[in-house]
């Protein structure tokens, strides 16, 4: 098995320790493991670029990121049906975007997401 190496900052670690106690993983390493698995998982491999699709994007960031989402939904207005935003807790966001078009710019979408540290989780669903 290939040994890598892996920068967190003291959140992410905290984070992840948390989560390798409460699910029982042996190590961090198990634990990362499985979140490459799912990671794997969540990833279409090829994509046709001419593809339609109805999808929900669902987004949870602190309210510093709504920029980041402002700015998105404009550049994908091609895609963007309707966009459903609450705050939901003190400091939190919940983003659900109703998709409706070429699945690849909704992968693009979701991907800009996904890249940001600005937002804390993101779940595409396709329809």
């Amino acid at each position: 098995m290939a040994i890598i190496s892996l920068s967190l900052n003291d959140h992410l670690l905290a984070e992840l320790d948390k989560i390798q106690s409460e699910l029982g993983f042996s190590g961090r390493s198990e634990a990362v493991r499985a979140a490459i698995r799912m990671l794997i998982a969540e990833c279409p491999r090829k994509v046709d670029a001419g593809e339609k699709a109805v999808a929900v994007l669902m987004l949870i960031h602190g309210v510093d990121a709504e920029g980041i989402v402002t700015e998105a939904k404009h550049r994908f207005l091609d895609v963007v049906h309707t966009q459903i935003h609450n705050r939901f807790k003190v400091g939190k966001c919940l983003e659900l975007f109703i998709l409706n078009g070429l699945l690849s710019r909704i992968l693009e979408l979701k991907n800009i997401f996904q890249r940001s540290d600005e937002i804390d989780y993101v779940k595409l669903l396709v329809i």
